[in-house]
This record gives structure tokens, C-alpha cells and sequence, in this order.
């Protein structure tokens, strides 16, 4: 866990920052302490990265919040649509750097075009259109943002805890059968929790969710925090949710 000062520094972003992100909802951090101080998860660092990458974009901040629940459902290709962002970006200021060089070099230059944005503004909104229409377009997705909109800091740190409760559980059980009564009632208890602070979940999205915690490294990583093979215990389960 890292205070709001270390992971200021860390980013290079103000804490003022990081508690505007808090205030509106957009990174809320995992815990405090007694004494009110925020302390922010490995996860929470993820989601920061993910939020910075949009920053850096310049997606506007209204639109953050939702980009990042729709990307969570294919992070591969989301990564992949920054990368090619952000060349745009670079393939920009290498054409301001170059008219900088002929102005230098005693040229009269007028030329205007290294400062289009045009191209760099098409793709960005190309990407969020595509995005809301591929990831968010949903009943789930419309769901989960319908309930969590209003959610506190204090329904953030519930929700987590809950969580917590039910990785550990899985954790607990690595090694046993994943159509086990044992794991089967962890399946039950995660589905269960899912539809109560997200949305319903059905056995398909179940199925989904599960191929899509050993495909994602990101979340294969975070559920192996709370024990090795955790994450493929989980995603066994719930791909066999059926049987």
C-alpha cells in the first residue's frame, strides 16, 4: 500500500490531483487509515496508469470513467489503440522539431501544417466511439453504471472488501476440484456479489468473465496476489459453471 504523497511522486501528478480523482470518483483509493489518510492498492496504481494513458490522449475527464469500464473487457486491444495514439502524437512533434530545425537554419518557413491536430482528434474520437460501441454498449455494462454512479468512498471500500473476502476464499481452495461443491459455492458467492453490486450475471457472462481472467495479465496478476493459482482456479470454475 502507498500513500497519496509516494504515489504523487511516483507519477508525477499532484496530490491535489490524485484527491480530485477521489472526490469525483474516479480512483478511489483501496483503504485509509485511522487518521484519514488515503493508501492506494497495486490496483489502484493500475487503474492510475490507465487513467494517465487517457490524460496523455486527451480524452476529456467526463469521459474517462466510462472508457475505463469498457476497456476492462478487452485490455490488449485498448493498449493496442494507445500505442497507436500516441505514435500520431510523436509523428506530430517530430514535425515541429523538424520546422524548428529549418527555422534555425535561416530558412523562411510559414509552413502550418505541423501544428494540425486534425488527424490526432479524428483518431481519438474513432477510438472512444468504437470503444462505447464494442465494450460499453451493454445491459451490463448500462447496469453496473447506473448502480455505481452514486456509489461513496465508503460504498467503494464495502465493495472491496467483499471482494477481498471472496479471492481469499478461492485462494483457500487452490488445488481442489473446480466443479467441487467447495469451489462451485465460491462460484455461487462471487456471482452472487457481482449481481448484487454491478449487474446480473448470468452463467454466460460467468463464462466470459472466467476465460478472460488467464487472458488478461492484469488480472491474472491481481488474483494471484491473494495466492498462486488463484486466478486459474477462478477462471476453471467459472468457465465449468455449467457442468
Amino acid at each position: 500500500m502507498m500513500t497519496v504523497q509516494e504515489v504523487a511522486r511516483l507519477a508525477g501528478v499532484s496530490t491535489r490531483t490524485l484527491r480530485y480523482y477521489d472526490q469525483i470518483g474516479l480512483l478511489p483509493p483501496a483503504s485509509a487509515t485511522q487518521a484519514g489518510y488515503r493508501l492506494y492498492s497495486a490496483q489502484d496504481l493500475r487503474r492510475l496508469q490507465q487513467i494517465l494513458f487517457l490524460r496523455e490522449l486527451d480524452f476529456p475527464l467526463k469521459d474517462i470513467a466510462p472508457l475505463l469500464e469498457a476497456e476492462a473487457r478487452d485490455t490488449r486491444t485498448a493498449v493496442e489503440r494507445h500505442r497507436e495514439l500516441l505514435k500520431l502524437k510523436m509523428a506530430r512533434m517530430q514535425g515541429l522539431i523538424d520546422l524548428c530545425e529549418r527555422i534555425l537554419q535561416g530558412k523562411d518557413e510559414t509552413m502550418m501544417t505541423p501544428f494540425d491536430q486534425s488527424n490526432i482528434t479524428e483518431k481519438r474520437d474513432e477510438y472512444a466511439k468504437e470503444a462505447m460501441e464494442r465494450w460499453g454498449n451493454t445491459d451490463a455494462y448500462r447496469e453496473s453504471q447506473k448502480r455505481t454512479a452514486h456509489y461513496t468512498k465508503e460504498d467503494w471500500a464495502a465493495v472491496q472488501e467483499e471482494m477481498d473476502a471472496v479471492f481469499k476464499g478461492f485462494a483457500a481452495l487452490v488445488g481442489k476440484d473446480p466443479v467441487g461443491a467447495e469451489v462451485r459455492a465460491q462460484v455461487l458467492k462471487w456471482r452472487s456479489l457481482m449481481s448484487q453490486r454491478f449487474y446480473h450475471c448470468t452463467d454466460e457472462m460467468l463464462i466470459g468473465i472466467g476465460e478472460m481472467y488467464l487472458a488478461d495479465e492484469r488480472f491474472q496478476k491481481t488474483l494471484d496476489a491473494y495466492g498462486e493459482g488463484t486466478a486459474k482456479l477462478m477462471s476453471e470454475a467459472m468457465r465449468r459453471i455449467k457442468e
